[in-house]
Order: C-alpha cells, then structure tokens, then sequence
C-alpha cells in the first residue's frame, strides 16, 4: 500500500511541476492578465479542469510559479553563502547571484522589464513578502553563523539592507552584478565593522 501512496505522491508531483512549468513559460510573454488556464493546460497537454484541480485558480497558480522561483533563487543564494570565505565575502557572492539569477531568469527579467511582464512585478515585490522576509530570514541565519558575535537584531537589520540594496540594483541596473555586489559592500562594511565591535 505504501509503494501505491509513493508512487501517486510522485505522479501527482510530477503533474504539478509540468503544470508549473507550462505556465512560468507562458508568464514572461503574456503577463499575469492576459495568462489563460486553458493556455497552460494546452502547453501541458492536460485538460484545464486538470489546471483547476490541482490550482484552484489563476491566482492561486501563479503564486505558485513564484514561490517556486524564490525557492529555487533561496536554494542557490544559500550555496553561494555557505561556500564563502567570510562575512563581506558572503554579502558579495549573495548580491551578485541574486541579480545574475534574476536576469537570466525569464519570469524575474520579464518582470523587472517588459511591458507584458509588468503585472509580475507585484508578485516578486510587494505582494511577495514571504520570499522577501524568507531570503532576509535565511541571509541573517547566515551572517551568524560567520559572525557568531553579531546580535540577532544586527544580523536581521543588515540582511534586510542587503535584500533591499540588491533590490534596487535589480529595478534600476545601472552596474554589472560584480560592481553593484561590490559598491554594496563597501557601503556595509564599515557598518558590519561597528556592528560587530558593538558585540564585542
């Protein structure tokens, strides 16, 4: 009975992430408004009651495409961080994948500058703050972990600073992801500095 539950579980993951899939392909061309589910049923090769079984509705569906995005962004940030060598070094390689990640990424880059993609926005901005407060959350864990010295109310200030310096860079890019990760260090580090002799 357990080998029929697993593989059930799995078909019906496997349903879910082809439905996902289908649908964060549709996303960058059309934007949320103009996306149909029967368009996303038609790229899955499923039927759209299929669509509303497993969503519910639109909505419910591409806030799902988003937080499996942010899972995935939160996945890569944290192996970037782990691997560093330090503190200023872990804010640096954070800052340049989370921008390298956002314009390679075709939902994150039609978002932040397409016309079509401009009703995504909200939905990695404003209308995102679990993943917001989920990358500041993991990032403030983090620093700790480099810092064990650094207060929790440090850590957790400077995280959100660096979610929303990276930010910005994402909105308005004016510099490579190398040059902004470093402009935002130099900025925090004599911050991190005081912050840390503070606990000392």
């Amino acid at each position: 009975m357990g080998e029929i539950t697993s593989f059930s579980e799995r078909t019906k993951a496997s349903l879910r992430a082809v439905l996902l899939d289908a649908a964060a392909d549709l996303l960058p061309d059309r934007g949320y408004a103009a996306l149909r589910m029967a368009d996303v049923a038609a790229r899955a090769g499923v039927s759209r009651q299929t669509v509303y079984n497993e969503f519910g509705n639109k909505s419910a569906l591409a806030q799902a495409v988003a937080l499996r995005t942010a899972s995935e962004f939160l996945d890569g940030m944290k192996e970037r961080v782990e691997s560093s060598d330090g503190l200023l070094a872990a804010i640096h390689h954070a800052v340049v994948y989370t921008i390298e990640h956002a314009r390679e990424n075709r939902l994150v880059a039609a978002a932040l500058g397409t016309e079509a993609g401009e009703d995504l926005l909200p939905l990695l901005t404003t209308k995102s703050e679990p993943i917001l407060t989920a990358a500041a959350e993991l990032a403030a864990e983090q620093y700790r972990e480099f810092e064990p010295n650094l207060s929790a109310e440090s850590a957790a200030l400077l995280a959100e600073t660096v979610v929303r310096l990276s930010l910005s860079h994402l909105v308005l890019p004016t510099h490579s992801a190398e040059d902004a990760a470093s402009a935002v260090t130099a900025v925090l580090a004599p911050t991190i500095r005081y912050l840390t002799s503070q606990a000392d």
